[in-house]
C-alpha cells in the first residue's frame, strides 16, 4: 500500500519490490503461505479511521498482519527462541504490547517498521510466531482464520464475566446472546452456545442464512429489515427514509422479544457501530452487555448515560487480546475443535489481492473467512 489512489481499495495496493536488512538478534525470515482478510486491512486501504501511512511516517506500509508462515531462518544469537527452522506458525499481531501484554500497535497497521503478510518473504520478531499444533487434525485454512477467533475469545471471556457479574445464578438457556454478522461474532456465538445460551445471528445471503442455520444459530435474515441502518447524511431529510426505517427497527424488535421471551438480548455482539448502534441498545435486556471488538461502519457513538445507567447496560471494548493467552487459545482450539468450518473459507491467489480487497469492501465475499495465498505450502 502506498500513495495516493483513486478508485476502490483494490486501487490503493501497488505490486513492487522491496527491502530489509540481514535478520537481528530473535528475528525470524519467513515465508507468508495464508494470509487472513481483516477488518484491519480494509481500513488500512480506505485511511480511515487512520491513515496508517502518515501515522507510521513511512511512503508505504506492508500490510497483513494474521496468517501462517513458514519459518526459513531464526537468528537467535544466544536467545531463546521457540520456533525452528521449517516450522509452521500463526503470527500474533502485536506491534506495541502494553504492561499487562495487550496491544497497543497493531503488528503490520499502525506500528512502524513492521513488515506484513503482503510479501513473498518478510522478516519478523520470532517472539510473534506461534506454531500450529504438530500433528493438528485441522487444515491450515482452518488455522488461518485463527485472528477472529482468538480476538473472539478474549471478547467473549470478558463480556461473559460482565454479565455474571449482575446475573451470577440465572440459567443462560433463559438468555439470548445475538451478533450483527461477521466472523468474529460467529465465533462468539459459538462460545456462547457452548456456553447454554439462546444464539441468534443476522446474515444477508442465503449462504450465510444457511451456514448459520447448519452450526446451530438461528439465523435471522438481514433482508428482512432492508431499513435498519441509520440513514446517510444525504438522506437525513427523506422523511420517507425515517419512516422505513421506523418500520424496520420495530419489526426487528419485536423479533428480538420474540426469541428472547420478551426480554430482550443479554449479550449483543456489535462490531459493526454507529449504524446500528441505537437498534443494539435497544434490543438489550435489562443487566444486558453490549460488547464490540471492532468497529467496521463507525467508531463515534452516543447513548443517553442516564438510560443505561438505570437499565444497568454494561459496555464491554475490547481490542485483539493478550499475547501471553495465545499458546492456551491454541491449544483450546485444538483440543475443543472449536474452529473454522471445514471448507467455510475463501481463498484468492496472491495476484488476486486487489481483487478481493474490492470484493471484501463491497459486500461480494460470501464466506466470513476470506484468505489470500502467498506462497504454496
Amino acid at each position: 500500500m502506498s500513495g495516493p489512489h483513486q478508485g476502490g481499495p483494490g486501487g490503493a495496493l501497488r505490486r513492487d519490490r522491496f527491502a530489509f536488512g540481514p535478520l537481528e538478534e530473535g528475528e525470524a525470515l519467513v515465508e507468508p503461505i495464508l494470509g487472513s482478510w481483516e477488518a484491519n486491512i480494509d481500513h488500512a486501504l480506505t485511511r480511515s479511521p487512520i491513515d496508517v501511512c502518515s501515522s507510521r511516517g513511512e511512503d508505504a506500509v506492508v500490510l497483513g498482519n494474521l496468517g501462517v508462515v513458514r519459518v526459513l531462518k531464526v537468528n537467535a544469537s544466544g536467545r531463546e527462541v521457540e520456533v525452528r527452522e521449517g516450522d509452521l506458525c500463526l503470527l500474533m499481531p502485536f506491534g506495541k504490547l502494553d504492561r499487562f501484554g495487550y496491544a497497543e500497535l497493531a503488528y503490520a497497521y499502525d506500528a512502524p517498521r513492521t513488515i506484513g503478510l503482503l510479501a513473498r518473504r518478510s522478516k519478523l520478531d520470532a517472539r510473534l510466531l506461534l506454531p500450529v499444533p504438530d500433528g493438528t487434525t485441522y487444515s491450515l485454512p482452518q488455522w488461518a482464520a485463527y485472528g477472529r477467533y482468538f480476538t473472539a475469545w478474549d471478547n467473549w471471556r470478558k463480556a461473559y464475566g460482565c454479565w455474571r457479574t449482575q446475573i451470577a445464578d440465572d440459567d443462560p438457556a433463559n438468555h439470548l446472546v445475538f451478533g450483527w454478522g461477521g466472523g468474529v461474532a460467529f465465533a462468539e456465538l459459538m462460545l456462547a452456545k457452548r456456553a447454554g445460551f439462546r444464539v441468534a445471528m443476522t446474515a444477508g445471503s442465503d449462504e450465510r442464512v444457511a451456514f448459520l442455520r447448519e452450526h446451530g444459530i438461528t439465523a435471522v435474515d438481514r433482508r428482512r429489515f432492508p431499513s435498519l441502518s441509520q440513514p446517510t447524511p444525504q438522506e437525513r431529510t427523506d422523511r420517507e427514509r425515517h419512516r422505513q426505517r421506523r418500520t424496520s427497527v420495530q419489526e426487528f424488535q419485536q423479533l428480538v422479544r420474540e426469541l428472547s421471551d420478551g426480554h430482550g438480548v443479554a449479550i449483543f455482539v456489535d462490531n459493526i457501530g454507529e449504524p446500528l448502534y441505537d437498534v443494539t441498545l435497544g434490543s438489550l435486556a435489562r443487566e444486558g452487555v453490549v460488547t464490540t471488538c471492532g468497529w467496521k461502519a463507525g467508531m463515534r457513538l452516543n447513548h443517553l448515560r442516564g438510560a443505561e445507567s438505570i437499565a444497568r447496560h454494561i459496555h464491554v471494548n475490547t481490542h485483539v487480546w493478550r499475547l501471553p493467552d495465545s499458546p492456551g487459545i491454541r491449544d483450546f482450539q485444538e483440543a475443543e475443535g472449536w474452529m473454522a468450518p471445514q471448507g467455510s473459507d475463501v481463498v484468492y491467489d496472491f495476484d488476486q489481492v486487489p481483487e478481493l480487497a474490492d470484493d471484501y469492501a463491497n459486500g461480494r465475499i460470501g464466506s466470513y473467512f476470506p484468505m489470500y495465498r502467498v506462497n504454496p505450502l
